[in-house]
C-alpha cells in the first residue's frame, strides 16, 4: 500500500501496467481531478506520445486515477464496485 500522490509510480512501473493491455493509457489519468483540468489535458493528451503521457503521470501522482490495485495478476484502476467485489471474492 502506498500513497501515489507522495510516492509516484516510476515510468517503468507505469509502462508495465499500460503494457498489460487491461486499460487504455487514458484510463490512468484522473480526468475529474483539479490538476488534470489545470493542465488542460483534455485537449493536450491526444497530441502527446505514449512516452510523454507516461512521463507526465510519473511526474505528478495527482494525475493518476485512484484507487489503483496492482499485483502479479491483477490491475484495477478507479473504483468500480462490481470489479472490486469480484477481485476480493477470488482472494
Amino acid at each position: 500500500m502506498r500513497d501515489i500522490t507522495q510516492e509516484t509510480p516510476s515510468t517503468e512501473e507505469l509502462t508495465e501496467w499500460v503494457e498489460r493491455g487491461t486499460y487504455p493509457l487514458k484510463s490512468f489519468f484522473n480526468t475529474s481531478g483539479k490538476r488534470y483540468r489545470e493542465l488542460a489535458l483534455k485537449d493536450r493528451l491526444p497530441k502527446l506520445s505514449e512516452a510523454e503521457q507516461i512521463q507526465m503521470l510519473a511526474a505528478d501522482g495527482m494525475l493518476i486515477k485512484r484507487p489503483i490495485l496492482v499485483d502479479s495478476r491483477t490491475l484495477l484502476i478507479g473504483f468500480n464496485e462490481q470489479k472490486w467485489e469480484k477481485m476480493f471474492a477470488l482472494s
